[in-house]
């Protein structure tokens, strides 16, 4: 694929690819941590006969821009970033497409989108509703503990792993060995990412996603209540065409997050993968084109 460059009206630089008729219905692809628009390759090679598919490098990732301070990293510039992409693309209405933080963003631009009729419909994948998450990270054991990385990510004592190993080394203090499987990725794609590690401005760059996020992951011996002033605030319901994909082995993302999330995304469509980890676009690729391609058959007069 080959890759582009936008200039946002923010100074904001992300590189893309944009591959696909330039008539067809928009897929706009959000990836997650700690990879890159290669984490939808496969759904690109597969849907790009018949869809504009446009995928960025985020910010901080790749080469991206990289700004260094926490506060370039919240919310509400990350969805602007999409935002803006698309407005430098001439795209009016898309369909957006997240996975793990990049489906996180999806779930803000989707709510954003509903309501100026930019986003007609949305495709989430292993990525918990905002304020479903909120409460389980409080209310639930087995999520607290696998959010405790979130913790070891934003304590800055932390920062000369990355310095001295890049974020390799981060990861794998975090996760001491359990990143989950990634014996389906292939060669040149780890070697890929391993490089991608390397660079110490994008690896900072990536962990202030973390550090600028308001969601607070209390300690495991923290009260199992929600304290007054850690309560979700109110979100509006998501009333687009929405499809939930969700990997049942998520070592990070237990499917108790699937809790619930009919009420908070009424008349969404749930397509639940077994025997995959985290990284469901590229762990399994083929049921996640299937689900995908039945989703977006059935609701393009949305698009």
């Amino acid at each position: 694929m080959t890759m582009l460059r936008a200039k946002l009206p923010s100074g904001i630089e992300l590189d893309y690819v944009d591959e696909g008729p330039r008539d067809a219905p928009v897929l706009i692809f959000l990836h997650g941590f700690p990879e890159s628009h290669r984490t939808w390759r496969h759904q690109i090679a597969h849907l790009s006969n018949h869809y504009r598919c446009v995928a960025p490098d985020q910010r901080g990732y790749r080469g991206s821009s990289k700004p260094q301070e926490v506060e370039a990293y919240t919310p509400d510039k990350l969805i602007g970033d999409v935002f803006q992409l698309a407005d430098m693309l001439g795209i009016g209405k898309f369909t957006v497409v997240g996975h793990d933080w990049g489906g996180a963003i999806a779930w803000g631009v989707a709510l954003m989108g509903q309501m100026n009729g930019r986003v007609s419909r949305a495709v989430i994948a292993n990525a918990p509703h905002p304020a479903g998450f909120t409460r389980l990270v409080w209310l639930n054991r087995h999520q607290r503990e696998s959010s405790q990385y979130m913790r070891f990510f934003r304590d800055r004592a932390n920062d000369a792993l990355v310095r001295d190993f890049g974020l390799g080394g981060m990861l794998l203090k975090a996760f001491e060995g359990r990143m989950g499987t990634d014996d389906k990725m292939e060669p040149e794609e780890r070697a890929q990412l391993l490089k991608d590690w390397e660079d110490r401005a994008a690896a900072f760059g990536m962990l202030n996603w973390y550090r600028a996020s308001p969601l607070y992951v209390p300690a495991m011996d923290e009260p199992y209540e929600i304290p007054a002033d850690k309560a979700p605030p109110p979100v509006p319901l998501l009333t687009i065409p929405t499809l939930v994909i969700w990997a049942l082995d998520d070592l990070a993302l237990p499917p108790e997050n699937l809790e619930g999330l009919d009420a908070l995304v009424p008349g969404m469509e749930l397509v639940k993968v077994p025997g995959c980890g985290h990284f469901v676009p590229w762990e399994a690729p083929d049921a996640v084109n299937a689900a995908m391609d039945s989703f977006l058959t059935r609701t393009d007069g949305a698009a």
